[in-house]
C-alpha cells in the first residue's frame, strides 16, 4: 500500500472532526508556544474543546480486559465525542511505544481513530493512528 493511499484512507475516518481537533492543537500551540508542560497543553486543549462545543472526557478511565475480566487500566488524555482518542506529548519526534500505545487503546476500545500530538520546539506535530479492523 503506497503512502498516498494510506493518507486518503486515514482522511476518511472522521475527517471533519479530526480536522477540527488538529485546528485546536495548532491554535493552542500558536498562543502558548513551546516550553510548557504536557499538563499545561492538556488544560489549554480542554478549554479549546469545550469552547468549540465538543463533547469530551479528560483523563478518561480505560479498562483493559481479557475474556471480559478487567486485568488493568489506563487513562486517556482525551476521548472526544466517544470516537477519537487524543494523546498529547511534549517533544519533537514520534516515539514507537507512544504510537503502539495509542493503537492498543484503539484495538481494546473498539475505536477507529487516535491522534498523537507532540508539542515541539517549532511546531505541533501530529500523527493519525487508524484501527481499520
Amino acid at each position: 500500500m503506497d503512502a498516498g493511499h494510506m493518507l486518503k484512507r486515514e482522511d476518511l475516518v472522521y475527517p471533519e472532526l479530526s480536522y477540527q481537533i488538529i485546528g485546536i492543537l495548532f491554535d493552542v500551540y500558536n498562543k502558548l508556544g513551546f516550553g510548557n508542560s504536557e499538563k499545561v497543553y492538556q488544560r489549554a486543549v480542554a478549554i479549546a474543546l469545550k469552547n468549540a462545543g465538543l463533547k469530551f472526557r479528560e483523563q478518561a478511565y480505560f479498562p483493559i480486559k481479557y475474556q471480559n475480566e478487567r486485568i488493568g487500566s489506563n487513562f486517556l488524555d482525551f476521548l472526544i465525542e466517544d470516537k477519537i482518542i487524543l494523546e498529547i506529548k511534549k517533544g519533537d519526534r514520534f516515539v514507537k511505544n507512544h504510537i503502539e500505545q495509542v493503537y492498543q487503546y484503539l484495538v481494546v476500545g473498539g475505536l477507529k481513530l487516535g491522534i498523537l500530538a507532540y508539542f515541539a520546539p517549532r511546531n505541533v506535530h501530529f500523527k493519525r493512528i487508524v484501527n481499520i479492523k
